[in-house]
């Protein structure tokens, strides 16, 4: 067991029998019994506190063991982003980029129009990939 795990074992130990203090007291207030009692109770469930924390402890480090699936959808859009099925929209996503991208660079004498976004491209384009991507996506869950 190395220095810190050490030390927050004593910390955690230590704030358990304090919560179990303060427990007993509302308890013994209630009830009216006699807190000594109650307080030598709660010593020996300090140790069961330590086990508790021993088995939390042991679950976490199990639950970090186990890794998690590798999400396969970037790929199937990157697949479909590449296929011939949204070339098109592609193309016109790139031309529109293009084009902002020379007016930008233009002076501005030179611009012609006004500013474009190319925001109904790209949602034409990612609206494509998704479509593509979906049913390959629930052939590989299923």
């Amino acid at each position: 067991m190395g220095f810190f795990e050490t030390v927050a074992s004593y910390l955690v130990s230590d704030a358990h029998a304090e919560e179990a203090q303060s427990d007993a007291e509302s308890q013994s207030e209630e009830a009216g019994e006699d807190v000594k009692a109650e307080e030598a109770e709660e010593g020996e469930d300090g140790g069961d506190a330590k086990d508790e924390d021993e088995e939390e402890e042991e679950e976490e480090e199990e639950e970090e063991e186990e890794e998690e699936p590798e999400d396969p959808m970037p790929a199937l859009q990157e697949e479909c982003a590449q296929s011939s099925q949204c070339k098109h929209t592609k193309h016109e996503y790139d031309d529109c980029v293009a084009r902002v991208q020379e007016w930008e660079d233009a002076d501005e004498s030179e611009r012609k129009g006004p500013k474009e976004d190319c925001t109904e491209e790209f949602f034409e384009y990612t609206h494509c990939v998704t479509q593509c991507a979906a049913p390959k996506l629930w052939k590989q869950l299923r």
